[in-house]
């Protein structure tokens, strides 16, 4: 094996001295020093050898290696890589084009889907009043979907027709309020947290339909929480949101998880109150739901009700998004078409 090392060395050497150009001095790098080439081969039959003839053939190994790769170098240096030219040169950067004035192609820049937009535009209102932001599952119990949020067995948002259950007691959540409950259950008050995700309901899809939509709920708990607080609160979103011109109006209503319930109504800020086709005529437009927590709902979570009181609120992003861009058909929203995405 040393003789054959000695061999390779001097053809080695030999071959490189001949070499014309870097390329044959390339191929002659791969031919002895690559991964598969003649010096290794030689040097994974050295575990072969006899144990006290293994370091001295190994040694001579690495000597003609380390031989070869120096002549090697320093053949390279006599023939400079030669870089095929295919246009100008700009600081040092070639150039397909042969006009060299002619402006760059700058590379198409995405941004925030609209309904992002809104839901960062809320909560950055929220914020701004101390609410922080608070994610729970969509995959949903029973429990917290229905059950701990006051809502009795017969009413008929239970009705596999009106939710998507995956198994008897589990389903896609219908709105998010049930964050509310699982963050009333990890915390004492004072709280204030605002939950925004995406629901799902088997509606039929059509322009103001969608199986699947998003929600923000807010939700304040402390002592001595009012309907002044819940009213001032709202007024101050709708004309963040919406104009400070908006005025807000407060109907009564009826939901299992709040007492008393309430819609609220925002002036049009597209006809300011005179009558328009998106107000139906009627000035006002109808924005979200909310209302005083209902104590069983503290009852579910092991609250004081004489002690703490609370307001909560739900809303549609996709609502919102439609009135303050004049869209008129939700499914805008899920198509991917960048023709209707690039207007935002």
């Amino acid at each position: 094996m040393k003789k054959r090392l000695q061999q390779i060395q001097k053809k080695a050497k030999e071959e490189i001295a001949s070499a014309s150009s870097w390329e044959m001095v390339d191929k002659l790098r791969i031919k002895y020093l690559a991964r598969r080439g003649l010096i290794a081969q030689e040097m994974s039959q050295i575990g072969s050898l006899p144990e006290d003839e293994r370091p001295e053939v190994g040694r001579l190994a690495n000597e003609v290696r380390k031989q070869v790769s120096r002549l090697i170098n320093e053949a390279k240096t006599r023939f400079p890589r030669k870089f095929r030219q295919v246009g100008p040169r700009i600081k040092g950067q070639i150039v397909k084009s042969k006009d060299i004035t002619i402006p760059g192609k700058r590379p198409p820049q995405g941004h925030l889907h609209p309904i992002t937009q809104i839901t960062e535009e809320i909560i950055d209102v929220f914020s701004r009043l101390g609410f922080s932001v608070v994610e729970g599952p969509e995959v949903e119990l029973e429990y917290y979907n229905f059950t701990a949020l006051n809502i009795p067995r017969d009413h008929p948002s239970r009705d596999p027709y009106d939710t998507f259950y995956v198994k008897e007691d589990v389903l896609l959540r219908s709105h998010t309020s049930p964050v509310q409950i699982r963050v009333m259950e990890a915390a004492q008050p004072p709280i204030r947290v605002l939950i925004p995700g995406r629901t799902y309901r088997p509606d039929t899809v059509d322009a103001t339909h969608h199986f699947m939509f998003h929600q923000i709920e807010g939700l304040m708990v402390d002592e001595d929480v009012s309907m002044a607080d819940l009213k001032t609160v709202l007024s101050i979103f709708a004309r963040e949101v919406f104009g400070f011109e908006v005025k807000t109006r407060f109907r009564p209503s009826f939901f299992p998880f709040t007492e008393p319930s309430a819609d609220m109504d925002i002036s049009c800020f597209l006809c300011k109150g005179k009558g328009c086709a998106v107000c139906g005529q009627t000035g006002w437009i109808e924005i979200l739901g909310a209302g005083m927590v209902d104590p069983k709902v503290f009852e579910a979570v092991g609250y004081d009700t004489e002690k703490y009181t609370g307001f909560a609120f739900g809303l549609g992003v996709e609502r919102v998004a439609m009135l303050k861009f004049g869209i008129d058909d939700i499914r805008l929203f899920f198509e991917d078409d960048l023709r209707f995405l690039r207007q935002f």
